[in-house]
């Protein structure tokens, strides 16, 4: 019997291959994304001091409701606007492995729409 891959398992091999080109710095930090079944999490990431800028997720308290996807935009957004209370504007995506498309794009448009240049 022939077993399918492990997605996740799939997906990490994937993300190894971008981490070995992608990285933070102070100047220009990482927004790193991960996706689970039910919520999603956002990270500015400063890879040099291994320091964590910004952060926002679906379970923060602001954001609720919605579809997954409205969801995320309130992710982008809410990621985006602490980044640029913090003097961040110019950040790397990192779709964490994910392809970008659903979720992973909406919070993508959305952090642009408020602030982030990528």
């Amino acid at each position: 019997m022939i077993s399918k891959p492990d997605k996740n398992k799939v997906r990490k091999k994937r993300h190894q291959r971008v981490r070995s080109k992608i990285s933070g710095t102070a100047e220009c930090p990482r927004l790193n994304v991960f996706r689970s079944n039910k919520n999603i999490y956002a990270q500015i990431i400063d890879d040099v001091a291994g320091v964590t800028l910004a952060s926002a997720s679906t379970l923060d308290k602001d954001i609720s409701g919605g579809t997954k996807e409205e969801q995320a935009s309130a992710v982008g957004a809410a990621v985006a606007v602490k980044a640029v209370e913090k003097g961040i504007k110019q950040v790397v995506f990192d779709r964490g492995g994910y392809l970008y498309h659903g979720r992973v794009a909406a919070l993508a448009e959305a952090a642009r729409e408020n602030g982030l240049e990528f």
